[in-house]
């Protein structure tokens, strides 16, 4: 809501390397269509690996756990949940299920939000799906065990309204385009944070609505990447940052800069490049890698460049397209017509 409020957006300042990051995502982003193009199966096994770490992360974060293997069969859905815990897991992955399935057809207002909370309630007593009726706050419990308050959010009598002026303000931004969607979907959640509309689940759903916009955004790799894993290893950075940007946000005064490094700088960024390492090492195994430049010749012009090649195998080493080049050049499947740096190679018999 007060990230969205008139000038506040325009007033903050966006660092070269913000900027920078914010064009390295959009590398990435492209990366990760041809991977979706060319080597499904390894984002299948990738995908599968990730909803099970996502799971167990953002509940332990809250402090809910289970043993694995339990996590394991409870997202497989092999296992009904058998206490507290496993009834909140339960419910996280089935609103993980439905973002993943569905988020293209998904409007994001104030009743989707209410859904997905009342969802992620489904196998609990206490009824989700409705905003706080009694004040809260943000406590840390220091080690010594006393508490200090962090943030005292919006009061309940004023969340209804605040969280239907944050769904218009945002949807306002969004669709007018003058702002990068990335830093629209960072200061959204820092507004829900800091609304903290529901008495139990807001760090989950902040967790479970930034997968939903980022999607929504063009930027799966969620997906494929655990993003909840990335914050709960760096748990510190994540609260320092929400620390910082929430300083002076009742005002409208706040900074929102340390909260867009932390956002996209360390947690999506940092995906990526994960991203990045185990497509290259599950590409890397039984000859993966030359499959993946078969795959993309045959998706080439039949004259093709030899740049257009690499670039259609972001992940695959230049020494390997021309082990392949050289292997189908043998076979008669392709031939170079036009030597050196600018290569161009045509398909036979095609």
């Amino acid at each position: 809501m007060n990230s969205f409020e008139e000038g506040v957006l325009e007033r903050q300042s966006i660092p070269h390397s913000l900027l920078r990051t914010i064009r390295l995502l959009g590398e990435y982003r492209g990366k990760e269509a041809l991977f979706k193009q060319q080597t499904p199966q390894v984002l299948e096994s990738l995908c599968q690996v990730a909803i099970i770490q996502s799971t167990e992360s953002s509940n332990r974060i809250e402090g809910i756990e289970a043993p694995p293997e339990r996590i394991r069969k409870l997202v497989e859905h092999k296992t009904t949940p058998k206490n507290r815990s496993e009834q909140e897991i339960a419910g996280y992955r089935n609103v993980l299920a439905t973002i993943h399935a569905n988020y293209a057809n998904m409007p994001f207002t104030t009743g989707v939000v209410l859904q997905l909370h009342r969802d992620l309630y489904q196998f609990v007593a206490q009824p989700g799906g409705r905003w706080k009726m009694t004040d809260n706050e943000i406590t840390e419990t220091r080690p010594d065990g006393t508490k200090v308050i962090r943030f005292k959010p919006i009061p309940a009598h004023q969340t209804p309204e605040a969280m239907e002026r944050l769904h218009a303000l945002f949807k306002e931004e969004w669709e007018r385009g003058g702002i990068d969607p990335l830093l629209l979907t960072a200061a959204y959640i820092l507004d829900f944070l800091c609304i903290h509309p529901f008495i139990d689940g807001n760090g989950r759903m902040a967790r479970l609505l930034t997968l939903l916009l980022l999607y929504q955004a063009g930027f799966e790799v969620g997906r494929y990447i655990s993003l909840e894993q990335m914050i709960e290893n760096q748990r510190e950075g994540y609260y320092d940052a929400l620390y910082n940007s929430s300083q002076g946000w009742h005002q409208g005064e706040h900074n929102l800069l340390p909260w867009w490094e932390y956002f996209l700088g360390v947690m999506l960024l940092g995906a990526y490049r994960e991203f990045e390492r185990r497509t290259g090492e599950l590409t890397s195994a039984h000859g993966a890698k030359s499959e993946m430049v078969i795959a993309a010749i045959k998706k080439l012009p039949d004259t093709f460049r030899y740049a257009d090649l690499a670039q259609a195998c972001p992940n695959v080493s230049r020494p390997t397209i021309k082990r392949v080049l050289a292997r189908l050049r043998e076979e008669g499947s392709v031939e170079c017509v036009k030597y050196g740096r600018d290569a161009v190679w045509e398909k036979r018999g095609s």
